[in-house]
């Protein structure tokens, strides 16, 4: 009998998976430049009002478990944010709050897939959402996206896509996309919208960088989908620049009977964890509902990751080996490498052979759907940004053909 289940290959994750080579070149006094986790308060200072809130929460002595379904305030505050942000209005007895978004990822495929039943992810994607479906027993679909239409959904594709499947649980969609740091534009997710409903699809929109949008043109799947069942998901790790905390939340606005039998769900399995963080949920609800040091913070926040995501962007581009689609939001620059130039197998050689070799560590885009890319964390100052593309560079030329 074997002892370990054969689920557990679906455990793990790319972003992390050099994290034993990256510890043992620290052993040995090397200085290793982490460029592989989206993780901001690493690189940026948590702004103080949040903070604040933090310790607020604690003096009050908010440290007992929260009802599991998340806090009544945090939710209001969720509810004002899509109102004030989007327009819609959100029923605060419709959201879930979660241990982050990968707790909420894990809620929906826990609930929703089993033996046999799928879900289409449109490629590139966040790692997650296929190794949840898999630990559930499901199947992934991978519609792609078309990198030279500035990584634009291949709307043929995910329609052929989801005729000819059976057994489709939910559509998904991340956008503002990790880790392209694409942003779909209101006309294609109006005809996703109306791809779903065609074939009575049940839509998931991750939204989690929707405040890190560099030019502020986003639009909110909540925007175009009023009528049909779709699930929001987003948090506060990015926004807030606190990842550690663990805030996330799911909305189900639409008051219709898959989307209740969803909630109900997914407030079973929130009851089965007992609750989230609870003084960082009233945290979060205390710093949303303080919009002018919000407002303040995130536009600061913003700016100074656009700064530094499009100065790597630049640099990364300079260089023959690579390129990279110019981001529009998010922390990421995902970039194409030129196998043909390159004396290396595949991407995930490509990332473990630099780190040995330069001690800068990225991921590889097969982990994200697609073959032969990598992702850099733009987040690093520019001087040290510039200090890893050099290492990059160095490596790809010692290993031209």
């Amino acid at each position: 009998m074997e002892f370990i289940s054969k689920r557990m290959v679906y455990a793990g994750s790319p972003i992390r998976e050099e994290e034993d080579l990256a510890k043992r070149l620290a052993k040995e006094g090397k200085k290793v430049i982490k460029l592989n986790s989206g993780d901001p308060p690493k690189f940026l200072p948590t702004p103080e009002y949040i903070l604040e809130a933090y310790a607020r929460a604690l003096k009050e002595r908010k440290t007992y478990y929260a009802d599991s379904q998340g806090v009544a305030e945090l939710r209001e505050a969720v509810a004002s944010y899509y109102k004030r942000h989007y327009n819609v209005d959100l029923d605060p007895a419709r959201i879930v709050v979660t241990q982050g978004v990968s707790e909420a990822i894990s809620f929906v495929n826990t609930a929703l897939i089993g033996r046999g039943d799928r879900a289409v992810l449109i490629s590139p994607y966040y790692p997650s959402y296929a190794s949840y479906i898999g630990l559930s027993g499901g199947k992934p679909m991978f519609v792609p996206s078309i990198e030279e239409r500035d990584w634009s959904v291949d709307l043929d594709a995910l329609e052929k896509t989801v005729k000819k499947a059976k057994r489709i649980k939910y559509l998904l969609v991340i956008n503002p996309n990790n880790p392209t740091g694409s942003v779909l534009d209101r006309k294609v997710l109006e005809e996703i919208v109306g791809i779903a409903k065609d074939n009575d699809l049940f839509l998931v929109s991750d939204e989690i960088y929707d405040e890190m949008v560099f030019d502020g043109n986003f639009t909110s799947i909540s925007q175009v989908a009023k009528g049909m069942p779709y699930l929001l998901l987003n948090g506060a790790s990015k926004t807030f620049n606190v990842t550690g905390i663990r805030i996330g939340y799911a909305a189900l606005p639409e008051n219709d009977a898959i989307s209740n039998e969803l909630l109900n769900s997914m407030v079973q399995l929130a009851r089965l964890r007992i609750s989230a963080n609870t003084p960082a949920q009233y945290a979060v609800a205390y710093a949303m509902n303080d919009v002018a040091a919000y407002e303040k913070a995130v536009a600061q926040l913003r700016e100074e990751i656009k700064s530094r995501v499009l100065f790597t962007a630049q640099e990364v581009n300079k260089s023959k080996y690579l390129h990279a689609v110019v981001p529009r939001a998010a922390f990421y620059v995902f970039a194409k490498l030129e196998t043909s130039l390159l004396n290396v197998k595949d991407d995930k050689e490509f990332v473990t052979k630099l780190l040995e070799e330069k001690q800068v560590q990225i991921t590889r885009g097969s982990g994200f759907g697609a073959l032969n890319h990598v992702r850099l964390v733009a987040l690093a100052d520019k001087e040290t940004m510039s200090l890893a593309i050099s290492k990059i560079e160095e490596f790809c030329k010692e290993h031209a053909r």
